[in-house]
């Protein structure tokens, strides 16, 4: 069982972004979610960062609650 805690930034590493505050602020500012798109459906995620993203949320996995926070975060 996986216990770490996923934080956005334990995310980030995850989808191979960069972890530093202000990097993650910058991305969220730069890449805003359109309204209606599901977050694993966003055009600026890579193939496998998507799948990653998209299989979580399905399996409702560990993950899920961290990417439903970014989710939020980028349709600010």
């Amino acid at each position: 069982m996986d216990t770490n805690t996923h934080t956005l930034a334990v995310l980030f590493a995850q989808l191979g972004l960069p972890t530093a505050p202000q990097e993650i602020e910058q991305f969220l500012a730069a890449h805003p979610l359109p309204l209606g798109v599901p977050i694993a459906q966003a055009a600026f995620w890579s193939a496998s960062q998507a799948a990653f993203l998209r299989e979580a949320l399905e399996q409702d996995a560990e993950w899920a609650e961290s990417i439903d926070a970014l989710a939020n975060l980028l349709s600010h």
